[in-house]
């Protein structure tokens, strides 16, 4: 009997939770975590609204523009990364807070062994991201939190959305194309991720900055600059084929 009322009790939290996380209608992504030198640095904060996309929610950068719909600043969520990565290990929590600084949501720990940065990073954000997509996030259309809407932000992240000032160097812009890659660093150049994210290619550095060797999946060739634009060129039955590619490094 005891084991049932636990349960019940179990669910009707889990329930209730659910339903405070449905109950708001974005997040909001600041331009620099607490870890990071710079914004947008390793491009975590691309890499974060990609899956909080994935996972149901809008999404949008604290220096962004938003819709008037959005204009209830309580009823808005701010998305963190805690990390906490030893010498060998990184590891990280998504965390969700309301417009108090209060903590709404803390993912599972994602981890990676990987050496470099930049692929440590990504892989433990997408393990902890696996929590939130468990949410099963649909937003409610009662934005309960609205009624607090007047109340001042207490944390830092909040304060951004007013302000007008931010950095024009380090602007975080999404591109809408559905066919943009993302390049992220790696030891040997770059990798181009999609929006999944997926590998799609692999680019090499050369002596020439505007030339890379390439590889996509069984392909290889080159990809080289044009006029602004970048291009993947390989043989194929002994013809020179050149696909465009759009890319943002």
């Amino acid at each position: 009997m005891k084991k049932k009322i636990l349960f019940l009790l179990l669910f009707f939290s889990s329930y209730s939770f659910s339903q405070s996380i449905n109950d708001y209608i974005a997040v909001i992504i600041p331009l620099k975590y607490d870890f990071q030198k710079s914004d947008n640095q390793y491009r975590l904060q691309t890499l974060t609204k990609i899956n909080l996309k994935k996972a149901g929610f809008q999404a949008f950068y604290s220096n962004e523009t938003f819709p008037s719909e959005l204009s209830q600043r309580c009823s808005l969520l701010y998305i963190d990364l805690i990390n906490e990565s030893s010498l060998f290990v990184t590891k990280i929590h998504v965390v969700f807070k309301d417009c108090y600084g209060t903590e709404i949501f803390k993912s599972d720990i994602g981890r990676s062994n990987e050496k470099e940065y930049q692929l440590s990073y990504a892989e433990a954000i997408n393990e902890a991201f696996k929590s939130v997509y468990g949410l099963h996030y649909k937003f409610s259309g009662k934005e309960g939190a609205n009624k607090q809407e007047n109340l001042p932000f207490v944390t830092p992240e909040a304060s951004v959305l007013v302000s007008k000032n931010e950095p024009k160097e380090d602007k975080i812009i999404d591109d809408k194309s559905p066919n943009l890659l993302y390049a992220q660093p790696t030891a040997y150049g770059y990798q181009l991720i999609d929006s999944e994210p997926k590998v799609v290619m692999k680019v090499f550095k050369t002596s020439n900055p505007a030339s890379f060797m390439a590889s996509k999946g069984s392909v290889q060739g080159v990809l080289v600059s044009k006029d602004n634009q970048w291009f993947f060129e390989y043989y194929q039955n002994d013809q020179l084929i050149s696909e465009k590619v759009e890319v943002k490094f």
